[in-house]
């Protein structure tokens, strides 16, 4: 049986969380015009954690990562509704 896991995981969180390092390489490279602020990248995940239009590290919304999206500060939550 395959090993199943939270749906409203983010990809850090997820068993192969190896096959996402690039993606938080890419996080931890970003400019820091850019980047949010840790204290508000959290908050935004902790948003995106609680939306049920995050599904196995994605927004059902747009398509994204959601770390990926959170980490750049002009980016907002895609939804109609916005969370952050």
């Amino acid at each position: 049986m395959a090993e199943r896991f939270c749906r409203r995981c983010l990809a850090k969180e997820m068993p192969d969380a190896e096959y996402y390092r690039n993606m938080y390489d890419y996080i931890l490279h970003l400019d820091e015009d850019i980047r949010t602020p840790e204290e508000s990248y959290e908050k935004r995940l902790a948003a995106c954690k609680e939306c049920d239009s995050l599904l196995n590290g994605m927004c059902r919304v747009c398509g994204c990562f959601v770390e990926m999206r959170a980490a750049v500060e002009k980016n907002h939550c895609p939804a109609v509704h916005k969370k952050w």
